[in-house]
């Protein structure tokens, strides 16, 4: 069994709409690899195994090995298409890498600590703004995710893209626009229950007279 960044795939000659209609009534999904210096190729790929590497998180902001008939190429994931009404993959699409040339990846962010923050504790809730970013970088510096503490942002607070820890060789393509484009990705704000009308329950509750037995 393939591991979880490994796709093993079988070279595909038949194109068209109907040519992919019938390999996924086979129970197969099709797929293309393209880029660097090699012509676009397309391949088939079994569909329950796809859907168990999509599972991973990890699988859409990591290298890849694409095996096909047995060669393999150095890709990462660049498209999924997905059935609108029915679990099922429709389309795979994977872009060749270059160890020596820098590519664009969008890469998701991970909340850490976030019930225990300090504006959480005094009753705000975090709002995301952003769950993911795009960075750019070598792929051997390629990041599965980026980490946001969030223990110590109080009430009002908030964390902005030039404050993600980032390791080295990797940068925020939204920042390279200019200061203008330096978001913030989460927040932490006042809960839309107020402390007032936490008050003024408790205070009805401690009024109301007990129930008749």
């Amino acid at each position: 069994m393939s591991n979880v960044f490994e796709f093993v795939a079988t070279s595909r000659e038949e194109s068209g709409k109907s040519a992919a209609r019938a390999t996924r009534r086979q129970g197969d999904v099709p797929a293309i690899i393209y880029g660097g210096d090699t012509a676009p190729a397309m391949m088939l790929l079994n569909h329950n195994d796809v859907v168990k590497h999509l599972d991973n998180e990890a699988v859409y902001s990591h290298v890849l090995d694409i095996s096909i008939d047995g060669k393999t190429e150095k890709a990462v994931l660049k498209g999924v298409q997905r059935h609108p009404a029915k679990f099922q993959i429709l389309h795979l699409d994977f872009m060749r890498i270059n160890e020596t040339e820098q590519l664009r990846m969008h890469v998701p962010l991970h909340f850490i600590n976030e019930s225990t923050s300090v504006g959480v504790k005094k009753g705000g809730v975090a709002t995301h703004a952003r769950v993911e970013v795009e960075v750019i970088c070598l792929p051997s510096a390629l990041p599965e995710y980026l980490e946001i503490d969030l223990e110590n942002i109080d009430l009002g607070g908030s964390v902005h893209l030039s404050e993600i820890s980032l390791p080295e060789g990797v940068e925020i393509v939204e920042l390279t626009h200019g200061e203008g484009h330096d978001i913030a990705v989460v927040s932490i704000i006042e809960s839309r229950v107020s402390k007032a009308d936490l008050a003024e329950d408790a205070g009805e509750e401690e009024g109301e007279a007990p129930a008749a037995e």
